[in-house]
């Protein structure tokens, strides 16, 4: 397993545990990382659809999963 997967592993987990979390809770959670490892692994996961952001205010956001099934209408 690369670094990169375990990392991605390890955030995933995070965001599976704790639904609603932000970028400091999740470098709280996985030790070993920095804040720019996380919000990296964070940025590529929201550009690939794995996880979504959600502006709370300027400056803050919540990280969750994607829901299962999207309305299209």
């Amino acid at each position: 397993m690369t670094l990169s997967s375990t990392n991605t592993k390890q955030i995933l987990e995070v965001i599976a545990r704790s639904p609603g979390c932000n970028l400091e809770d999740i470098v709280f959670e996985c030790l070993g990382l920095t804040w720019n490892q996380v919000f990296l692994e964070v940025d590529r996961l929201s550009r690939e659809g794995q996880v979504c952001l959600t502006q709370q205010r300027p400056g803050y956001y919540i990280v969750t999963q994607p829901t299962a099934s999207k309305d299209l209408s």
